[in-house]
């Protein structure tokens, strides 16, 4: 598990950059979103949790949240944002190799905390959310400005409804298996990767279109 917890952001991330061949990295970005990743994972890491949970309710999704599972996967994204006007990102794409990218030393640092824990929710459920809500977000955002573009103002609301309810959807998620009722959290599971893979998807299509070319 720890293992899991340790590679599969890199992995990922390679995986990642496999699929969308023909366009680079995360750019001059990289190298900020590695930093910043580290710096911020290391700050966690000798504050420890912001948030103290109890029991199994709301103090516990809150602290799932914030120290765990939303707001580590969503922080990476914001910067992102801060950081375009300095070149960090371009396009969705962009935000996604950054995301990624900025999540590595995170996962890894986390490794070392968590690792006391043998938790398979920390180990191995928590960096699978954390792809989800990274590869996710991005990808509606893509598409909503595909919406925008294409004059299709429709799609604007279930997109945007995308990008506020996923890094929620995860939280969920973590703290349903946390609660120990698994069955609702195999299907708030699904339902979280949905968008994962549907950018895994459009991204081998996209691949095979180039390569049509």
């Amino acid at each position: 598990m720890r293992l899991f917890c340790l590679l599969w952001m890199p992995l990922f991330y390679l995986f990642w950059l496999s699929l969308s061949s023909g366009r680079t990295g995360a750019g001059s970005g990289g190298i900020w979103a590695l930093l910043l990743g580290s710096i911020v994972a290391l700050v966690q890491f000798f504050l420890g949790s912001f948030i103290e949970p109890g029991g199994f309710g709301v103090s516990r999704w809150i602290s799932a949240g914030i120290d765990i599972v939303g707001l580590p996967a969503v922080l990476p994204l914001v910067v992102c944002l801060l950081l375009m006007p300095f070149g960090a990102a371009a396009s969705a794409a962009d935000f996604t190799n950054f995301a990624l990218l900025w999540l590595i030393p995170g996962a890894a640092i986390r490794t070392i905390d968590w690792i006391a824990h043998k938790d398979p929710l920390l180990l191995v459920l928590v960096p699978l959310l954390w792809t989800a809500v990274a590869v996710g977000i991005p990808f509606f955002i893509q598409l909503m400005a595909q919406s925008i573009a294409q004059r299709k103002p429709l799609l604007i609301i279930p997109t945007l409804s995308g990008i506020l309810a996923l890094p929620c959807m995860a939280t969920t998620t973590y703290w349903t298996f946390f609660a120990h009722k698994s069955f609702q959290g195999f299907v708030l599971f699904t339902i979280t990767m949905l968008p994962l893979l549907t950018a895994i998807g459009y991204g081998y299509y996209q691949g095979g279109v180039r390569k049509g070319e």
